[in-house]
């Protein structure tokens, strides 16, 4: 039986919507990766992408009529292959069917193998005032052990052309729990990276994932005790050197935490380009549609028309556990209210079950927030949903 929504939902306000665009391409596929990313062979078709994307957005235009987009997150793949120019055209070609906030925050991926300072320059001149460098270890054995094509001395000068290029907000991505990696040499790359006064990190545990050649043949890593340990003072050291971890694996300065991210994670909408791009959408009658673009490059760019290969209506019975796998990621929770604003069901559907986590002291008192007990076993405090 499906559960009706309630009058009031359509006196919400709709969520703030962002965009995700997605560039499937890479100089070569690392071993850990289950991302939509494919290897080149020979030259980017940047045109014909750029012309793909502009039909894949006429096809999604109906959706978000009337809104403004607030974050734009360009991931991938190695998003950094495509050309300054490339980009340049995007935001102008985007322009002139969006509205974007004058303080929108703009995000690009970069990969320390594919960049150089013109490039960053030629980046923040098209528009991008964020970016996300994808380090992942300063340690060049570790660096080899997960397959990267660039080595310590390339992430520091990518890092010092990205300062020099004018990008005072940018994000390091690292990694923990690599292969052969001791508690030393996780808190020895959080040094480095600290070295250069990075407003946010992303220090995440690496996984070994389906589809992925490490998952096939799978590399020895540290046991239960290594990682709890390299978490341990991996997170002290980040807190001793004042980055707060306000969701999971991201850490940042006070004020500098990704407003793309904390879209996601406060369950805003987010507005889909690119070959594999996943989005969601709040309709204005009150439904929310998930839906994700046609994966393979090829076919997304020889697709005529609308590259949506499928789509989905996220019903009222699944959304508190969608918004709550959300939530709950982020440290300092979210308002109560917030869960009627994006659900648009009444904060009755969960109370019950809130109040008996509260009572075992696994959430906050008045807040959708976990305590630390809480936050240590959120998988399963997250079964109780189900």
């Amino acid at each position: 039986m499906t559960m009706p929504l309630p009058d009031t939902w359509r006196n919400n306000p709709l969520p703030p919507l962002s965009l995700y665009l997605h560039v499937p391409w890479c100089v070569r596929k690392c071993p850990y990766c289950d991302f939509n990313s494919h290897a080149l062979t020979g030259d980017i078709p940047e045109e014909d992408y750029l012309g793909a994307i502009m039909e894949d957005l006429a096809g999604d235009l109906a959706l978000v009529q009337g809104r403004s987009i607030q974050t734009v997150f360009i991931g991938g793949g190695t998003p950094s292959l495509m050309s300054p120019g490339f980009y340049n055209n995007l935001f102008r070609q985007l322009g002139e069917h969006l509205e974007f906030t004058d303080d929108a925050e703009i995000t690009l991926e970069a990969n320390p193998g594919t960049v150089e300072q013109g490039r960053f320059q030629g980046f923040r001149a098209a528009g991008i005032n964020r970016l996300s460098i994808g380090v992942q270890s300063f340690n060049p054995q570790r660096l080899k052990d997960l397959g990267r094509i660039h080595d310590d001395k390339a992430a520091h000068r990518a890092i010092e052309a990205a300062r020099n290029a004018g990008f005072d907000n940018f994000n390091l991505d690292l990694m923990h729990g690599l292969p052969g990696q001791t508690p030393e040499q996780a808190i020895t790359d959080l040094e480095a990276a600290l070295a250069w006064e990075p407003p946010h990190l992303s220090w995440y545990q690496l996984t070994l994932e389906p589809n992925t050649e490490f998952y096939s043949r799978p590399p020895q890593l540290p046991d239960e005790d290594h990682l709890w340990e390299i978490y341990r003072q991996g997170s002290d050291f980040l807190h001793q050197n004042g980055f707060k971890d306000y969701e999971v694996s991201a850490w940042s300065r006070p004020g500098m935490a990704s407003r793309h991210n904390l879209n996601y994670w406060m369950y805003g909408d987010y507005l889909a380009l690119g070959a594999g791009a996943h989005g969601k959408i709040t309709l204005r009658n009150g439904e929310i549609r998930r839906f994700w673009k046609t994966r393979q490059p090829g076919a997304y760019l020889n697709r005529i028309g609308s590259r949506t290969a499928g789509s989905q209506t996220i019903e009222p019975e699944e959304r508190p556990l969608e918004f709550l796998m959300n939530a709950l990621r982020l440290t300092s929770g979210v308002p109560e209210n917030l869960f009627t604003e994006r659900t648009g069901l009444p904060l009755s559907t969960v109370a019950v079950k809130l109040d008996q986590l509260r009572t075992e002291n696994l959430l906050e008192p008045g807040r959708i927030q976990t305590t630390e007990s809480g936050q240590r076993f959120l998988n399963s405090l997250l079964e109780r949903f189900l």
